[in-house]
């Protein structure tokens, strides 16, 4: 991926992550939660107008090339701290995770750090460079990719980061870490607040035009389900994810039957982790992941629902940040072993896990590539006699 000059800045600037965190990691005032919080804020606080500054000169200002600009720094402190967590690096990040937030070296936080600072790392530069050459070029691309670049990137992060905060902190003051939460934590309250904002900002951008031509979608919505063998396909995998999602919540909530005694036992021990992670993510599955289940099966069934494309990419990006830190942290040393996926039940609990994550990309790469079925049918022309009249 080529990047522009100022989205390089970005990247340069991200980078310097690493001296600050190695220099305060040997400050010895920052062996108290509070100093560590206070020191955290005014770091980001001087990230922000630095970024700030520095986009003013070159591209007309938007507020989320800056989000994106200090997010992308937060990613490569969370990609150091999963780093040094796992033993590949030393002397960095020790004070933040020992007097700031100690529940990031469970299996879990270790994930989700790696996840910000690879996935959500690449996000936020190709966004950043979307945004610069959007604004650079604004006649040129006012209808081409960088637009439609930038709206798909974004939505897919929204999933992504929302699903990450939504386990996250509930799981901080729920499990056995909620007797650890420092000053440090309320970070998150900011952390939490601007995407919501970002998120409103991603969906208001206009969506890039399809080209499809009106005899197209009309040929594509007039097909049956055994017409459209990928969709067929598509609504068999979310009929069975929904029976899995389902199935899971119930294990969570501790249902009696022999069946969930069996699982959480025999496959997925780690559901019953009291770190308190895995027990909320099957339950945003359960009341937010069922019911969208639903939804994008009537869509494949019905033309014209027009909010799956949008709602595809959020749901993917959040399905593939929980799935991969649910798969990595049931596996990790740092979950204790008799909490871990036993070695003979691994490959059937992996598979069913994996397809679980690429299930939601293909549908949202399927409305992506195709769209005619999901998009609004277009005005029926009026009938030679109304024209009389």
């Amino acid at each position: 991926m080529e990047l522009p000059p100022l989205a390089g800045k970005i990247a340069a600037l991200s980078f310097g992550a690493l001296p600050v965190s190695y220099a305060l990691n040997h400050v010895a005032a920052l062996s108290h939660p509070l100093w560590v919080a206070l020191m955290s804020g005014l770091i980001l606080a001087l990230l922000f107008a630095s970024i700030y500054s520095l986009s003013r000169g070159e591209i007309a200002y938007d507020s989320l090339y800056v989000v994106f600009g200090v997010f992308s720094f937060t990613s490569v402190v969370d990609l150091v701290i999963a780093l040094q967590e796992d033993g590949y690096m030393e002397g960095f990040m020790e004070f933040y995770t020992r007097e700031g937030e100690p529940y990031l070296r469970t299996a879990h936080g270790i994930f989700i750090c790696y996840w910000d600072g690879t996935v959500h790392y690449l996000l936020y530069l190709a966004m950043a460079g979307a945004i610069h050459r959007r604004d650079r070029h604004p006649v040129v691309t006012l209808c081409s990719w960088p637009r439609k670049q930038y709206r798909n990137l974004g939505l897919y992060w929204l999933g992504s980061f929302a699903m990450s905060i939504l386990v996250f902190l509930p799981g901080n003051i729920l499990g056995k870490y909620s007797s650890e939460i420092r000053p440090a934590f309320f970070l998150a309250i900011p952390y939490m607040l601007v995407p919501c904002w970002a998120g409103m900002r991603v969906f208001s951008q206009p969506r890039a035009p399809s080209y499809c031509p009106p005899n197209l979608v009309q040929e594509e919505q007039r097909k049956g389900l055994l017409q459209r063998p990928a969709d067929l396909g598509l609504l068999v995998y979310l009929i069975l994810a929904a029976f899995f999602t389902l199935f899971r919540g119930l294990v969570v909530l501790d249902c009696p039957t022999d069946t969930c005694f069996d699982y959480i036992y025999q496959y997925e021990p780690y559901l019953r982790d009291p770190v308190a992670y895995p027990k909320v993510q099957m339950l945003m599955y359960l009341f937010y992941g069922l019911p969208f289940y639903a939804l994008a099966s009537y869509a494949l069934l019905f033309p014209g629902c027009s909010w799956l494309p949008d709602w595809a990419l959020v749901f993917a990006g959040a399905i593939g940040q929980a799935q991969f830190s649910h798969m990595g942290a049931s596996s990790h040393p740092r979950t204790p072993f008799t909490y871990r996926v036993p070695e003979d039940a691994w490959a059937p609990v992996f598979v069913c896990n994996l397809l679980y994550a690429i299930g939601p990309h293909l549908l949202a790469w399927r409305c992506l590539l195709r769209p005619a079925f999901f998009l609004q049918p277009p005005p029926t022309p009026p009938s030679p006699k109304k024209k009389q009249q």
